[in-house]
């Protein structure tokens, strides 16, 4: 059985988000089936690290913090969006020393920083351990270097290191 879902969750998960996306039918069930049980077997051949979770309790921590920012950060970018004559916008780089090594750990905080708005993940440079985030509206660069340090990379190093 471990051999046709060496990621039985991952399988789950990508059937579902198969159903959702399309119809609940036995054609999209069945399809959606050999997609995902594919995709487990191709990630398997890839041979992923698998993470570690140290703190589960710092997980949803961690998801309140990222949802109040999320919706925090959608509210400041509409209205600077919205009030773009009358407001004054710097967008800009910020290099941050990242003490975060876990590769889970970098790839979570990949996909916080990406999925909220007015912010992107540029590069992270592995042999100096920093971080290069893109800015809608940067006004001051320290500011960010703590947020992202001491919201996120602390609560994520509690989980996976």
């Amino acid at each position: 059985m471990r051999r046709l879902l060496p990621y039985p969750l991952l399988t789950a998960s990508l059937l579902v988000m198969w159903v959702l996306l399309n119809d609940l039918t036995s054609g999209h069930v069945l399809l959606g089936a050999v997609i995902a049980i594919s995709a487990s077997n191709v990630m398997a051949r890839l041979q992923p690290q698998k993470p570690r979770i140290r703190r589960w309790l710092s997980i949803p921590q961690l998801i309140a913090i990222v949802a109040a920012d999320i919706l925090r950060s959608n509210i400041a970018v509409a209205r600077l969006i919205l009030r773009q004559k009358h407001v004054r916008r710097v967008s800009g780089f910020v290099t941050i020393p990242l003490d975060l090594r876990d590769h889970t750990g970098l790839s979570v905080l990949a996909c916080i920083v990406t999925s909220t708005p007015g912010t992107a993940w540029v590069e992270y440079d592995s042999a100096r351990s920093t971080l290069l985030l893109h800015v809608f509206d940067l006004v001051d660069e320290g500011e960010w270097i703590d947020l992202i340090k001491n919201r996120y990379e602390r609560l994520l190093m509690e989980i996976f290191e």
